[in-house]
This record gives C-alpha cells, structure tokens and sequence, in this order.
C-alpha cells in the first residue's frame, strides 16, 4: 500500500479494492484538523452552485453507492450543508415497482437526472443492477452482464448532453461496518434504520465486493469516472468528496452570464 492512496483508479486497469485502505486519512491525524478545509470546501461549493445555476449550461451527477451503513446519507447532509437546496434534488433507489419492472432498468433512472443549472444526487443508482441483482441472482447472467455496456452508453449520453457525472464509492471495512449497525442497535435514534435483511447482504460480502470490483472496472470511463473514497472516517470521507465536488465544478470553467444591456442607465421608480 503506497502512503499516498489515490481515489481515482486508472481507467482501463483491473481494480482490487485490497488495494484501497478505507480506514486511509491522507496527513491529517483527526478531524478537527481537517474541519476548516472542509469549510472552505463548502464555502466554495455554494459560490460554484450558484455559478452553476445561473450559466444553465451544466448539471452536475453526483452518484453514492456503498454497503449498507457506508454513509451515503450522511455524506449527502455533511458535504451539501449550505448549499441552495433549490438546485439540488437527491433520488434515492429502492426495490423496483411493478411498473419499473415492466420496463428496462434505466427507464426508471433517466426521468431523474438533473436539467440544466441543476445537482442531481442518487443515493443508489442504476449500479444496483450489477450488484444487488447479480448478487442476489435476480436475473440470469447474461442478463446482467449486459448491462455494463448498456451503463456506459446511457453515462455517454448524459455527458454528450451536458451532464457532468462524478461517481463514489464509499468504501467501508467489514468492521467499521459492524460498528455502525451496533451503534444503530444500541442508539435509540438510529435504531430504526437497522433492518435485519441487512445482515442477509453481510453475509454475502465476499460476493459484493467482487460485484462492486467488476463495476468499478468496467464503467470506470473518462466522462463518467469513478471514485473511491475512504469512508470509514466520515469526516475525511466528508472532505474528499467536497473537494472533488469543487474541482469538478472548476473544471467546467463556468461564468455568470452577461447582464442585459443599458442597466446602468436604470433608474428604480420610488
């Protein structure tokens, strides 16, 4: 394991998350040290919104996926804190409908992708398809297997037309899991998000991690790329994600648009 763990694996190259350490915290020996990048982090993430939302030229994607207690909600409440909730809508993915299912698996996913100007967050996404439902056996493998490709040409459609995708893994040990599920045992206020069907899916970990292998390999792409994030310390979970986030919108190179013409001539009526 190198001392400096990248979270952007080489498109076109095997991943092996023993590769990954999840409890990795780059410099910093504790949270508070990290609390005032975190701050400007967010500080600048507000200002790139706003930026955002008023080019309407862009939208952002943010996709979370995780084991179950791997922080997707906590992530979506720390990093987006102070944000224009008007421009930002989060989907989360559940079991699919009857409706759902008579259709193909992204015809539920495509009517949430954010328009213009927007952030879109998916707390799950369409990779359940090449998780949980390869997994679990739910469809033949064949089946599954084609949905890869099928993946990769709906994320080229999105980017083609204007969608910026950033994808995270959050990527938690077997035992820092375990904590949080004793934690949502024992603490009154989290009990009741601990279901006991999520101990059928920690059970079949080994098979997860080989599944999230696969996806992290082969829809790893340079317009939808992957990221893989430390997550058993929220808050350098926190900041990797928020810095991301801040160089991706960056990267757009965005500007207010031009104001209408005349307006210092403006002369507002008492």
């Amino acid at each position: 394991m190198s001392h400096t763990q990248t979270i952007r694996p080489p498109v076109g190259e095997r991943v092996r998350l023993a590769d990954y350490n999840p409890d990795y915290h780059g410099a910093f020996a504790s949270k508070a040290e990290a609390e005032e990048r975190l701050q400007a982090a967010r500080d600048r993430l507000r200002e790139l919104q706003s930026v955002l939302y008023a080019e309407h030229r862009h939208a952002l994607l943010i996709v979370l996926q995780a084991m179950d207690a791997g922080g997707k909600d906590g992530t979506i409440r720390h990093v987006m804190r102070g944000v224009n909730p008007q421009g930002v809508r989060v989907t989360s993915f559940k079991t699919p409908t009857p409706e759902e299912l008579d259709h193909d698996f992204l015809w539920r996913i495509h009517p949430h992708v954010p328009g213009k100007g927007m952030i879109g967050i998916f707390n799950r996404s369409h990779y359940e398809d090449v998780l949980i439902v390869r997994v679990e056996q739910l469809v033949p493998r064949a089946v599954w297997e084609a949905r890869y490709d099928h993946i990769n040409h709906f994320e080229r459609l999105l980017a083609d037309s204007g969608v910026t995708i950033v994808k995270f893994f959050l990527h938690i040990s077997k035992e820092e899991q375990k904590k949080r599920f004793l934690a949502r045992l024992h603490e009154p206020d989290k009990r009741w998000k601990f279901s006991k069907g999520d101990l059928a899916v920690r059970e079949k970990w080994d098979d997860y991690m080989r599944a999230y292998e696969d996806a992290l390999t082969r829809c790893n792409t340079p317009w939808a790329p992957w990221h893989i994030v430390p997550a058993d310390r929220k808050w350098y979970r926190n900041l990797v994600i928020a810095e991301t986030l801040v160089e991706t919108l960056e990267g757009l190179n965005m500007r207010y648009p031009e104001p209408e013409a005349g307006l210092d001539d403006i002369v507002i009526p008492d």
